[in-house]
């Protein structure tokens, strides 16, 4: 369990310069005691984008900034819904500005990489569980949840055309150097509207959700889900999958290569129920130092499979991904892998091996509109609602529904 030292700070209202923003002000003492945090400090060690820094040297940036940069758009957000005369209690203002700044406090090291790694569960379930740690108000939680009683301000936490998203698409756009990324934050949050207690786009912001859709789209395949640093998860998963299995047979020698007994409990033990409150404390003492810290123990380690892929990762020696359209066959993994195996074979390594810790094969899916969520809605002047299929002139039904699927093989 976290030890919190609590110390006196006359001078609450703090200001951070951010470099996607500038100067943002903590709007109240209650949200600078959640920023101090260990919970909240904790995604200050964990990057935004896991390894993409190996392909995008600029992207250190942290689950940190992404969450303070989250909270100030929340403010101009609710601040313009205030603007058009929409009733926001200063009691739901700060509920909301807790729900989005915690939203993303149960991320795994490397984020979305190991998200099912340590819990069975999505992270989402782990930050409502940070917030009960936290004595946040049940509003709180209700906002997170899509519980409370005005919809439209979970809209903003979480939804098709969500804070969070205009945040870490134009902060993950700033630090990639990708330029496609680039969207209109601030048009769209002044067309921001609320209709029947639904959060909508005013017409005149049509073009730049047009916009935000397909640099999201642009931004899966070209930064989130480039093919190098797919194949950069790839080996760090092969790494922990060969120390689990090292863990299991007691073979790991954590005596002799030590490492954060916070992950080895979740090398020993295997992935675990959130519920599991051992587990829980376990985790939240994670972060990417614990990781980086091992693989650059176990490059020296005397088994062969794990230093090999260790030392891998640690020189940026990532290996192949093949990528194409349709599904491989069986029979052309077996193939691969026995090239793979031939290749190896004079280091000792069984095909098994192969299979197991140097190769992978899987599916990638690149989808920036879901029907089966909350529709992104357009508000016309004569009132009419028209969800954006069709309301735009370029997206219409058939291109939101269309869902781009690659299929990849990756080798070490």
């Amino acid at each position: 369990m976290y030890h919190i030292l609590q110390k006196q700070v006359d001078n609450k209202l703090k200001i951070i310069n951010d470099p996607v923003y500038g100067f943002i002000k903590i709007p109240s003492e209650s949200i600078y005691n959640l920023i101090q945090s260990p919970y909240v400090q904790r995604l200050r060690r964990i990057k935004q984008l896991g390894l993409s820094n190996l392909v995008y040297p600029g992207a250190e940036h942290t689950r940190f900034s992404h969450s303070i940069g989250a909270m100030f758009l929340m403010t101009r957000a609710l601040d313009g819904l205030r603007q058009k005369g929409y009733q926001i209690t200063d009691e739901e203002y700060e509920w909301t500005l807790q729900a989005i700044l915690l939203h993303d406090s149960g991320h795994s090291p490397f984020s979305h990489c190991l998200e099912h790694f340590f819990f069975s569960c999505h992270h989402e379930e782990v930050s409502r569980l940070i917030m009960q740690k936290l004595n946040c108000d049940q509003q709180v939680i209700e906002i997170f949840d899509n519980t409370y009683k005005k919809k439209f301000l979970h809209q903003l936490v979480s939804s098709q055309v969500d804070i969070d998203r205009l945040d870490y698409l134009t902060r993950d756009s700033f630090f990639t150097g990708v330029s496609e990324g680039v969207i209109g934050t601030d048009r769209i949050m002044n067309m921001f509207s609320v209709y029947g207690d639904e959060l909508v786009v005013d017409q005149k912001g049509v073009y730049s959700i047009e916009k935000f859709i397909i640099s999201r789209r642009l931004m899966y395949w070209q930064v989130y889900m480039h093919k190098t640093v797919v194949g950069a998860d790839c080996l760090l998963r092969n790494i922990l999958q060969r120390a689990k299995d090292l863990a299991m047979k007691d073979s790991l020698n954590i005596m002799k290569y030590p490492i954060s007994q916070n992950l080895y409990y979740f090398l020993k033990n295997g992935v675990q129920d959130v519920d599991n409150a051992q587990a829980l404390d376990k985790f939240i003492h994670l972060d990417d130092t614990d990781i980086w810290s091992a693989v650059k123990t176990w490059s020296c380690h005397d088994d062969k499979i794990l230093s090999f892929l260790a030392c891998s990762l640690m020189n940026r020696n990532i290996g192949k991904m093949y990528v194409k359209t349709t599904q491989y066959t069986d029979e052309e993994l077996n193939g691969l892998r026995q090239h793979l195996f031939d290749k190896h074979k004079d280091q000792g390594f069984s095909f098994e091996d192969i299979t197991r810790y140097f190769t992978t094969a899987g599916q990638m899916h690149n989808r920036a509109y879901s029907f089966n969520d909350q529709q992104i809605n357009i508000l016309f002047k004569d009132g009419q609602v028209k969800g954006i299929h069709q309301a735009s002139d370029q997206l219409d039904e058939a291109f939101l529904k269309k869902e781009i699927s690659k299929f990849y093989y990756y080798e070490i």
